[in-house]
């Protein structure tokens, strides 16, 4: 993943980097990465970005980034929106409805890859008036691959036990948003690699972590885990831990 995409800035942190590469280094490293089963995914807006309260037309945002992503040669978008003013008042559902299908009539799926990355309380049933992350995925959820579900950073709600991350949390852990339809292979885990990539809540030792995946697992889920963030995991540690599960 390169961070970040930023509406009002265009290419930001790491990314700004990659566009300062010339093409045949930036090709060394898709190729180096392709080979080993990976894709390069620009993560669009943030924790700090709310383009839809403050007044971002969705069609010509995903236009922006869709041409971004063309010309750079990377494999696709991440949609990191973590516009809650926006959800709170019923309009962030049409927005991101808007935004996706822009996004995937410009990089089809049978070449680029389309993700969204919302917080695990966006998924909760009847709580928000536009019907939150579930009207998103009803919608459009054809068109995403997979969603990189942010369990941390949700204050009391901190999914920092096999039960609340993946069985009962007031309707947002991993089965119960997949009861409310969406598939358990596009729902990641997202989880913090340190205490310092938490904000609030949400880190579990990787240890732990990884003693929840056999269970979860035998009951049908094959979303995969999220690290926030690789460089916190500089000595291989932690995916080391989580992936021996998966």
């Amino acid at each position: 993943m390169l961070a970040f995409w930023l509406d009002n800035g265009g290419p930001w942190d790491v990314l700004r980097g990659w566009t300062q590469l010339d093409p045949d280094t930036r090709q060394s490293y898709l190729d180096a990465y392709h080979k080993a089963g990976k894709i390069v995914l620009v993560s669009a807006f943030g924790a700090t970005e709310w383009p839809t309260r403050d007044g971002i037309d969705p069609i010509t945002s995903a236009n922006r980034i869709a041409d971004f992503v063309i010309q750079f040669g990377l494999d696709g978008v991440d949609v990191d929106y973590e516009d809650s003013d926006a959800f709170n008042a019923g309009t962030a559902e049409q927005w991101l409805i808007t935004y996706t299908k822009t996004l995937r009539l410009r990089l089809p799926a049978s070449r680029y890859t389309i993700s969204h990355a919302p917080q695990a309380p966006y998924f909760f049933p009847n709580s928000y008036p536009g019907g939150g992350y579930l009207a998103v995925h009803k919608a459009v959820g054809g068109m995403i691959d997979f969603y990189n579900v942010q369990f941390y950073n949700q204050g009391s709600l901190s999914y920092d036990t096999c039960q609340s991350l993946f069985y009962d949390a007031q309707g947002s852990s991993v089965f119960e948003i997949a009861r409310n339809g969406v598939p358990l292979n596009k729902i990641v885990v997202g989880k913090p690699i340190t205490h310092q990539g938490a904000v609030n809540s949400g880190y579990m030792d990787p240890w732990k972590l990884a003693a929840c995946i056999p269970d979860a697992k035998a009951k049908g889920w094959s979303g995969g885990v999220m690290g926030w963030q690789y460089s916190l995991d500089p000595s291989f540690q932690w995916i080391s831990a989580v992936s021996s599960q998966l």
